[in-house]
């Protein structure tokens, strides 16, 4: 009778999870000519119903089929901001206002190419490159496993104090310590440089890490470490090595994946985090990294994800998350359609 009454509860647990109700997006991408895996968000402060948004496209493993696809807020491609003729892009990012002189700054695109085993660097809006073709990274892996060089996440850290930036960096495989590597992007001599500055981040050896984001106010990095959970360090290189928190196991489905951080100015939020398996997404706290809920947004088999709280015009006017979804193309939600301020 018991084996019953627990059979009977496990079941009725899991048709709970499978009625989620499904909150439609309002906008659906145009399709991908291989397949999607990570968007990214540029806002345009000037004029914000002219943001970007940016997805990876991954193609062939050695094969110059690969991109990064711009869309605009109605879900179109923009040919023009587009980068394409590149070998297996994985994760993008944005961020604002790196130092190229003393007088000019711009805000960047930051990818990853993980066929030429590098991440690339151009300017936004002008999609100018401004890597010289390419910052090599893993280069002191060795060649015992392939794998190790081979760039999959990435995630850009700006120090509100100091102003320097940073490109994370994830791999198909790697140790079980120092898994993760960290990059200043400063200018130099010939132009923008990438110098790594730490090795860092625990690996549990069950599956890969790709998926990472970074907080920028408060000052921390999250990881997927996939089918075990997610990892959390500071951002700033300065403040050490130390594991803050590994959370968030026990909620997933298979494949922990794509993180997103919705940060709210008084230190509130979620960190979003795509549950590949089920075809949804969970959300825990900013503060204190505790799990508040799980939607369903329509997505299948969901790689990356991003938000901004930013009004992006009429169509978005309190932020947008965007997904992605394994038809080819992206998802776009209002923000407040996630219900952030219960």
């Amino acid at each position: 009778m018991k084996k019953l009454v627990m059979l009977s509860i496990i079941t009725a647990m899991l048709s709970c999870k499978e009625k989620l109700p499904v909150i439609k997006p309002v906008v659906i991408t145009e399709k991908t000519p291989n397949d999607t895996d990570d968007p990214a968000i540029w806002v345009n402060r000037e004029n914000p119903e002219e943001s970007i948004v940016f997805g990876t496209d991954k193609g062939s493993h050695d094969v110059a089929d690969s991109g990064v696809y711009a869309f605009d807020l109605s879900g179109k491609i923009i040919p023009e901001k587009s980068i394409t003729g590149l070998i297996r892009t994985n994760n993008a990012d944005v961020e604002y206002g790196l130092k190229l002189n003393d007088s000019t700054y711009t805000d960047i695109l930051v990818f990853t190419e993980r066929g030429r085993g590098q991440i690339r660097v151009f300017s936004v809006p002008d999609m100018a490159p401004l890597d010289n073709g390419g910052f090599k990274v893993f280069t002191d892996a060795g060649d015992s496993n392939p794998e190790f060089k081979e760039p999959m996440g990435v995630a850009v850290y700006r120090n509100p104090d100091t102003g320097r930036v940073y490109a994370i960096v994830s791999r198909k495989n790697g140790p079980s310590e120092g898994y993760l590597y960290q990059y200043e992007l400063a200018p130099g001599e010939g132009g923008l440089q990438a110098g790594l500055v730490r090795k860092f981040g625990r690996f549990s050896g069950k599956k890969e890490i790709e998926a990472i984001a970074v907080d920028d106010a408060l000052g921390y990095i999250y990881y997927s470490d996939e089918q075990q959970g997610i990892r959390k360090y500071y951002a700033d290189p300065g403040k050490g090595d130390e594991e803050l928190a590994f959370f968030g196991g026990e909620h997933f489905e298979d494949d922990n994946e794509g993180i997103a951080i919705a940060a709210y100015p008084d230190g509130s939020g979620y960190i979003i985090v795509s549950n590949q398996g089920a075809n949804n997404f969970n959300f825990f706290r900013r503060n204190d990294n505790t799990f508040v809920k799980t939607l369903n947004l329509g997505t299948t088999s969901t790689d990356g994800c991003e938000i901004t709280l930013e009004p992006l015009g009429p169509s978005f006017p309190n932020g947008l998350f965007v997904s992605m979804n394994d038809a080819k193309n992206f998802f776009y939600h209002p923000a407040d359609s996630l219900s952030l301020t219960e």
